[in-house]
C-alpha cells in the first residue's frame, strides 16, 4: 500500500469515526424520540404560511430578524419561539418542522401542527387549522408511522414522546370581542378534555401543556384599556381574572383525568400566566426594561399601527417583553422555556418539564 493510499485510508477512517461519534452524540443528546406540537401563534413555525387565503405578517421581515437565517419563518417572533427553546432543552436543534406541506417529512422525530389564530374551541379562528384539524392530521401521521414501523414500535415511540400544547389565548380574544358569559368556561374545559382524550387514544402519554398567559397585559389589551376603558395603559384585569379562572379549571381537569380515566398519563403545565405576571411586576429580575409596549410597531404603545414589513422596530429587543401587540420576544421565549423546563415548581404544576421528559426514558 503506497503512502498516498495509506493517508487516504487513514483519513477515511478518521472521518467515518467522526461522523459516527457526532451522530451518536446527537442521538444521545435527544432526551425524547419525538415532539408533537399543537397550538396557536405561540407555537406556529410555518403552517399558516401554507394555508390559502391567509394574510400572515410573520411571513415578512422584521419577523425573523433574529432567527439564524435573518429571514421570516412563519414564527410570530423576532426569532425563535418558546417551542424552539423547549425543543433545545430536549436535545433538538429547534422546534419540529411544520406539518404543511405534508411531504418528505420524517414524522417519527416530531412535527408541529400549530396554527396561528386557532384556539381550544374549534370555532375560534377563520381559515386556520383548528385544534380538531390538528389532531386529525396527527392521526394521519400516526398511521404513517404504524405502517412504517409496526404497531408495537409506534406505540413505544408515542409513549416516550412529548405532546406539547400551547393554545387558548385566541379564545379569550374572541370572547372579549363578543359577550363574556359563563358558558365559555364550560365550553373551554370540555373542549380541552376532548382534545386530551383524543390524543391519549392515539397513543400520547406525556403531555407538556402551556397555560393561557395574562392576555389582559399584552400591549394590544393595554391599548384598548388606554383608548376605550380606564384611559390608562394598565392591564385589563377583568380579562386576566377570567383567564386565571379557566387556567385553574384546566389544572383541576388534568388532575382528575390522570387520577381516573387516563391510565399511564403524565403531564406538566407550564404557567405562562404566572411567569408573565411576575415579569410585569419584577421586570429587572429577568433583565427586561420595557413590559408595556411592543418592540415592533408605532403609535401608542407601538400598537396603533401594528407590526408589518414597513414598521419601525426597536434595536434593544432583549429589553422588551413583547415583540408585537400580542406576541413575546425571542428573549421572553427563552426565559419561559428555561422556567418551565429547569426551574422549581414556581412556574409548573405537578412536575417540571424536565422531570416529565425523564419519565420512562
Amino acid at each position: 500500500m503506497g503512502l498516498a493510499t495509506s493517508l487516504f485510508f487513514a483519513l477515511f477512517i478518521y472521518v467515518l469515526l467522526l461522523v459516527i461519534t457526532v451522530e451518536g452524540q446527537i442521538d444521545v443528546d435527544k432526551k425524547v424520540p419525538a415532539i408533537y406540537v399543537f397550538g396557536d401563534s405561540t407555537a406556529d413555525v410555518g403552517n399558516n404560511k401554507n394555508l390559502p387565503g391567509i394574510s400572515n405578517p410573520a411571513d415578512f421581515l422584521p419577523y425573523g430578524i433574529d432567527y439564524p437565517t435573518k429571514k421570516p419563518t412563519g414564527r410570530f417572533s423576532n426569532g425563535y419561539n418558546v417551542i424552539d427553546y423547549l425543543a433545545k432543552h430536549m436535545g433538538f436543534m429547534e422546534s419540529p418542522p411544520p406539518y404543511l406541506p405534508p411531504r418528505n417529512k420524517t414524522w417519527e422525530t416530531g412535527v408541529s401542527f400549530a396554527s396561528a389564530g386557532s384556539g381550544i374551541l374549534n370555532s375560534t379562528g377563520s381559515g386556520t387549522l383548528s385544534m380538531a384539524k390538528q389532531i386529525e392530521y396527527f392521526a394521519k401521521v400516526r398511521q404513517d408511522i404504524v405502517n412504517k414501523f409496526g404497531q408495537e414500535q409506534a406505540t413505544l415511540l408515542f409513549s416516550k414522546s412529548i405532546f406539547l400544547i400551547s393554545s387558548g389565548g385566541n379564545d379569550f380574544f374572541a370572547l372579549f370581542s363578543s359577550n363574556i358569559n359563563l358558558k365559555f368556561y364550560y365550553d373551554f374545559i370540555s373542549n380541552y378534555e376532548k382534545h386530551i382524550k383524543e390524543l391519549y387514544n392515539l397513543g400520547a402519554r406525556k403531555f407538556a401543556l402551556i397555560d393561557v398567559p395574562p392576555v389582559g397585559c399584552i400591549p394590544g389589551a393595554r391599548y384598548v384599556n388606554l383608548k376605550n376603558l380606564t384611559h390608562t395603559d394598565g392591564c385589563l384585569n377583568i380579562l386576566n381574572s377570567l383567564v386565571g379562572l379557566v387556567n385553574a379549571g384546566v389544572r383541576s381537569l388534568l388532575k382528575d383525568l390522570k387520577n381516573s380515566e387516563l391510565r399511564g398519563m403524565e403531564y406538566s403545565i407550564g404557567s405562562s400566566y404566572d411567569l408573565v405576571l411576575d415579569i410585569v411586576n419584577h421586570p429587572h429580575h429577568y433583565g427586561f426594561k420595557k413590559v408595556k409596549k411592543a418592540c415592533c410597531g408605532s403609535g401608542s404603545l407601538n400598537v396603533e399601527m401594528g407590526c408589518d414589513e414597513t414598521s419601525p422596530y426597536c434595536s434593544d429587543r432583549d429589553d422588551f417583553l413583547f415583540w408585537d401587540a400580542v406576541h413575546p420576544t425571542m428573549k421572553t421565549a427563552q426565559v419561559a422555556a428555561t422556567a418551565f423546563f429547569n426551574n422549581s415548581l414556581q412556574f409548573t404544576t405537578l412536575i417540571s418539564f424536565k422531570t416529565l421528559v425523564d419519565i420512562g426514558n
